[in-house]
């Protein structure tokens, strides 16, 4: 009988264990999905501040063109030139202070703080993906292996 009951409990006990990890796993994917929006928002929040900069500012027509960029590419193709438009902000808002520059610096603070999020989550999922509970049951077939957000540090200070 104790043989019985010790089974029917270990038996309970791993479909606990394999339902709080089939749960975790979809939670994961949503917060996912949720900060990759907002990263996608931030960087094209911080690319129209950069549009409203007012002409006087130097190398402005290079962060306009780098902001427009950025605005007509993916987030996924958007490492690069955001690694420009970061470059060439730092220069305008070095040489300029006015409402619109703090806009920017605020904006590139919210796209950081985005891609921090983003990030660990990112690294969560691959750690996630490479737990033995999780390969053996193959949970995360169905989704894709999220990338990392490797841009320069967009703070602007």
């Amino acid at each position: 009988m104790w043989v019985v009951v010790t089974v029917v409990f270990g038996v309970v006990s791993a479909a606990t264990y394999v339902t709080l990890i089939a749960s975790r796993l979809d939670r994961l994917s949503s917060r996912l999905a949720g900060a990759y929006s907002t990263l996608d928002a931030q960087s094209i929040r911080r690319a129209a501040a950069t549009l409203s900069l007012e002409d006087k500012a130097v190398g402005i027509a290079a962060a306009r063109a780098a902001a427009r960029a950025v605005i007509a590419t993916s987030l996924d193709e958007r490492l690069e030139v955001e690694n420009d438009l970061t470059r060439t902000l730092r220069t305008v808002v070095r040489c300029s202070d006015t409402d619109a520059t703090r806009a920017v610096v605020d904006a590139s603070r919210g796209l950081a703080l985005a891609r921090q999020v983003y990030n660990g989550l990112v690294q969560d999922a691959h750690r996630t993906r490479r737990g033995w509970l999780t390969r053996a049951f193959r949970a995360m077939r169905r989704e894709q292996v999220p990338r990392y957000f490797d841009i320069e540090d967009p703070v602007l200070e």
